[in-house]
C-alpha cells in the first residue's frame, strides 16, 4: 500500500487523494505499521530549495499528501499524474472520525494551551466518545522533551497530532519518532488547532470548492502576504520547466 511518489522541483509528493490517505491511515490502526504523514505544498516547495534539512524530513516520511491546489496542478501539467488535495486540516477530523469508531487513542501535541484544549473539545463534540488519550501544549523546554514522550507513550495512544508549525514539527517528529512506542500514525499537523477551534477562519466552502483557499486568507489575513510570495515564484518554475524543460 506504497503510493506512488514524484518530485517536484526536487521535493516530493505522493500521488494520492483523501480517501487513498485514510486507508493507509487504517491500515496501520490495523496491522501497528508506524506511518508518518506530512504535508506539501508550494511554499514548502519554495523553501525546500534553500532548507535541505527540511527535505530531508520531508523525504523520510511515508506520506506526503498535496495540501495545496498548486501541487495538484504542477503534478498533472509536468509529470503527468494525477492525484487530489488532501488538506491537512480536513484529513485531521477525518482521522479522528475513524479512530472514533475503532476506539483508537488519541494525543495533542502543540499549539498554546488554550488553543490545544479547546481543539480536543471541538473534536470530542463532533465525534461524541472519541478517545482524547492525551494533550500538551507546545511550550515544552528542550529538558522536558524525554518527560513528553513518556507521556505520550504512557497515554496508550496510538494517533499522534503535532502542531508546532513548519519546519519545527517536522524536525521534532523525526527526532522522537523511534521513541513513541505506542503511536501509529503521526501528523504534523501545522496550524489545524487554529482552524478547527476557528480561531483561524477558515476560508468558506464556495471558496474551497473552487480551489481558492489560498486566495481567502491572503485577502482575510494581509499578513500572510510574505508568506505568499512563494506562490508566484512556485507559479513561474511551473511555467518555466513546461516551457523550457527546466
Amino acid at each position: 500500500m506504497t503510493p506512488e511518489r514524484i518530485e517536484i522541483f526536487n521535493t516530493p509528493v505522493d500521488c494520492v487523494d483523501m480517501q487513498q490517505v485514510l486507508n493507509l491511515v487504517d491500515d496501520s490502526l490495523q496491522t501497528g505499521h508506524k506511518r508518518l504523514i506530512f504535508a506539501v505544498n508550494p511554499e514548502k516547495v519554495i523553501r525546500c530549495e534553500q532548507d535541505n534539512e527540511l527535505l530531508d524530513y520531508l523525504k523520510a516520511a511515508d506520506v506526503l499528501i498535496p495540501d495545496g491546489i498548486g501541487l495538484v496542478i504542477a503534478s498533472k501539467i509536468l509529470r503527468s499524474k494525477t492525484m487530489g488535495r488532501v488538506p491537512g486540516a480536513d484529513l485531521m477530523p477525518k482521522i479522528c472520525e475513524l479512530s472514533q469508531k475503532q476506539k483508537n487513542g488519541i494525543f495533542f501535541f502543540g499549539a498554546r494551551e488554550e488553543i490545544n484544549k479547546r481543539a480536543a473539545d471541538v473534536i470530542k463534540k463532533l465525534y461524541p466518545g472519541v478517545n482524547i488519550a492525551g494533550r500538551r501544549n507546545g511550550y515544552v523546554k528542550p529538558a522536558e522533551m524525554n518527560l513528553l514522550v513518556e507521556e505520550i507513550n504512557n497515554s496508550g495512544a496510538e494517533i499522534l497530532f503535532v502542531a508546532l508549525g513548519s519546519p519545527t514539527q517536522e524536525k521534532w517528529i523525526s527526532e522522537h519518532i523511534d521513541q513513541l512506542t505506542n503511536i501509529k500514525i503521526i501528523q504534523g499537523v501545522g496550524g489545524t488547532f487554529d482552524a478547527i477551534t476557528g480561531n483561524v477562519k477558515r476560508a468558506p466552502k464556495v471558496f474551497r470548492d473552487m480551489n481558492l483557499e489560498w486566495f481567502y486568507r491572503l485577502i482575510s489575513q494581509p499578513s500572510r502576504i510574505v508568506r505568499q510570495t512563494a506562490l508566484p515564484k512556485f507559479v513561474f518554475k511551473v511555467f518555466r520547466e513546461k516551457v523550457f524543460g527546466k
